[in-house]
């Protein structure tokens, strides 16, 4: 049986935006998938201009690590994302909401310096199967 996610979000706690789950239970996971961050570099080693462009090849990445896996964005059950400024928080949450098209998963944003001047977004996934 796969494993089963679920949201949750505690109703005494504060909820700064309803598109993410402060908490995922999961049960049953028999595989579990931890990524490494994720980054906006093209197979050709290309890094695209603008943040809307990196970060959905970033996302492209993570479905592409999913699919390698033999997984989907439906086992998604955290994203850790480092944002090069703080800036992009806006665009991100856009184009994060698109991606998920409805999904939740835990999720948690730091705005911080990342490892290469050329890339403005990092992107962890966690999965379970």
């Amino acid at each position: 049986m796969p494993a089963q996610r679920r949201p949750l979000n505690a109703p005494d706690v504060a909820r700064v935006s309803a598109s993410y789950a402060q908490a995922m239970e999961t049960t049953g996971a028999t595989r579990w998938l931890h990524g490494s961050g994720q980054i906006p570099v093209a197979e050709d080693r290309a890094v695209p201009e603008g943040f809307e462009a990196q970060a959905r090849l970033t996302f492209d990445n993570i479905d592409r690590q999913l699919r390698h896996a033999g997984m989907t964005r439906d086992h998604l059950v955290k994203l850790t994302v480092f944002l090069g400024a703080r800036d992009h928080r806006a665009a991100f949450r856009d184009i994060r909401v698109e991606w998920l098209d409805g999904r939740e998963v835990a999720l948690t944003v730091i705005v911080c310096d990342i490892f290469d001047a050329a890339w403005l977004l990092e992107i962890e996934a966690v999965a379970a199967d």
